[in-house]
């Protein structure tokens, strides 16, 4: 297995000099994609007072001197080709893709930099930045810096992520956000057998996950865990699974596998509580 590409990763933290050195707020940002990122993004750069150019499509021109890519992944060196010429930034907000792949961009003299927002964006609504994370990287101290002047001036909390980190931080997210969307749909399924449509289940249910994902933020995943599971109940769990079972036979090994996981959390509250 070869060594991932750190070659333009940020491996420190900026010197205050360096940060000083291009930290302003871009004034002007030219938005490549006029998808559920680059369309959010683009609408919260011109709240910031930003100058922007876009959404552009992939084969429009850009004009500005930076040129933020808001494309798919495997887009991300060819768009970076096309809108490097006579750029002095220009990154793109994947949180998987190290910035190997803007080397066309730097080889053009740009200066290249990551911004990935920890954030979901949906079909109808752009969601707030205020207070969101943004993993940031740069091909330089000035490139960190640009990246984190763009986080902090879109009121994100920036942070500087290796690339060889870039797998296990985009996972998390992908559990954290993704696999709940996932859980929730396996959810209002079950729920139909108890004669609930999608709706009505959504709606008895979310505060229910609400409540849950605070208390997880608030006290950690150890003090928020409650149910048959943490309390040792064998025999609702059993009564559970035939349940889950009866709605889709192909949802057993999910709750199985999530009953184990629920069992090694429940036995580390065990351990805990004794050794208090």
């Amino acid at each position: 297995m070869s060594e991932p590409d750190t070659r333009y990763a940020s491996t420190t933290v900026a010197s205050a000099a360096s940060r000083a050195e291009g930290s302003a707020m871009p004034q002007t940002v030219a938005v490549v994609g006029g998808g559920r990122v680059g369309t959010a993004l683009a609408a919260a750069l011109q709240a910031a007072g930003t100058t922007v150019d876009g959404p552009l499509g992939r084969q429009e021109s850009a004009s500005a001197e930076t040129v933020l890519l808001c494309v798919p992944d495997v887009e991300i060196t060819a768009a970076a080709t096309r809108h490097a010429a006579g750029v002095r930034f220009v990154g793109h907000v994947s949180g998987a893709t190290p910035l190997s792949a803007l080397e066309p961009a730097r080889r053009a003299g740009a200066a290249v930099f990551g911004l990935h927002p920890l954030q979901t964006f949906s079909r109808d609504d752009a969601p707030s930045l205020a207070g969101v994370g943004a993993a940031i990287a740069g091909s330089s101290p000035p490139a960190v810096a640009h990246a984190r002047a763009l986080a902090s001036g879109l009121g994100m909390i920036a942070f500087e992520l290796e690339d060889e980190r870039r797998a296990s931080y985009h996972a998390a997210a992908s559990i954290a956000s993704n696999f709940l969307v996932a859980l929730e749909a396996t959810a209002e399924a079950v729920a139909a057998r108890a004669g609930f449509g999608p709706a009505e289940a959504r709606a008895l249910l979310a505060p229910l996950v609400r409540q849950t994902v605070e208390n997880w933020a608030t006290h950690g995943p150890r003090a928020a865990l409650t149910g048959p599971v943490a309390r040792g109940d064998g025999a609702t769990v059993a009564a559970q699974r035939s349940a889950v079972i009866e709605a889709d036979p192909a949802l057993g090994p999910l709750f199985d596998a999530l009953v184990e996981r629920t069992e090694v959390l429940a036995a580390e509250n065990v351990v805990l509580e004794v050794a208090a």
